[in-house]
């Protein structure tokens, strides 16, 4: 698994390389990644809610340090829950290697603990749907972001392929206004038996080469 997960993060690091794409954050939201991370750790917690949807019942808390007010998901799942081992620990894991490949497509994640208990905390990023309901309501990918979307829509399985992530549902795809993609939620990420490792690493790496080629195309 080593093996393959090395091949992977290198045809990903390929395909990435220096190319900041339309469909990452932008360059000044990665600069300030640094000052998202220390608010979310040391930021007061005004007030928290249930969001009320999904298993691990994520819980949005609302923050202030100083004059800066922002939202952000604090989850804490551990074990086996309705069947699938999850983990709070693996979100951070997800968005530091991503944040190491230069995908810039999961947002800033940190440890906190809320009432005696460990877990993590991503920041709240503003989207505008999800790839599900672009599907249901069969919104079209606007023309001059097809291509970007591509490329994203590629990376994030070979992404997903390299932490064996076996929940990246169309829920968990989200996008923003203007169509850069944000991947969320990593819980049942790093799984270690091959039946979800060796099928899905020969699936993406397809994905990852595919992407070669399209982010190739970009310099012709």
């Amino acid at each position: 698994m080593k093996r393959k997960n090395l091949i992977t993060g290198c045809f990903i690091l390929f395909a990435v390389g220096n190319f900041v794409s339309a469909f990452q954050f932008t360059a000044d939201e990665i600069a300030q990644r640094g000052k998202w991370e220390r608010f979310l750790k040391n930021a007061k917690i005004i007030k928290a809610e249930d969001i009320g949807e999904g298993i691990t019942k994520p819980i949005r808390f609302y923050l202030e340090l100083g004059n800066i007010q922002k939202s952000a998901v604090w989850k804490n799942p551990e074990g086996v829950q309705k069947g699938f081992k999850e983990g709070w620990e693996y979100e951070i894991a997800a968005y530091k290697l991503d944040q190491l490949l230069g995908l810039n497509m999961v947002p800033p994640t940190v440890e906190r603990s809320y009432r005696l208990s460990k877990g993590s905390l991503q920041l709240w990023v503003e989207l505008e749907t999800s790839e599900l309901e672009r599907v249901e309501q069969d919104i079209p990918i606007p023309e001059d972001k097809v291509n970007c979307w591509q490329k994203a829509i590629y990376l994030a399985r070979a992404f997903d392929s390299l932490i064996a992530n076996i929940d990246r549902t169309q829920q968990n795809i989200r996008y923003t206004k203007d169509w850069r993609l944000v991947l969320i939620d990593h819980s049942r990420s790093f799984r270690e038996k091959r039946v979800y490792t060796d099928q899905p690493f020969m699936e993406n790496m397809a994905c990852a080469k595919q992407c070669v080629f399209l982010n190739s195309r970009v310099f012709l």
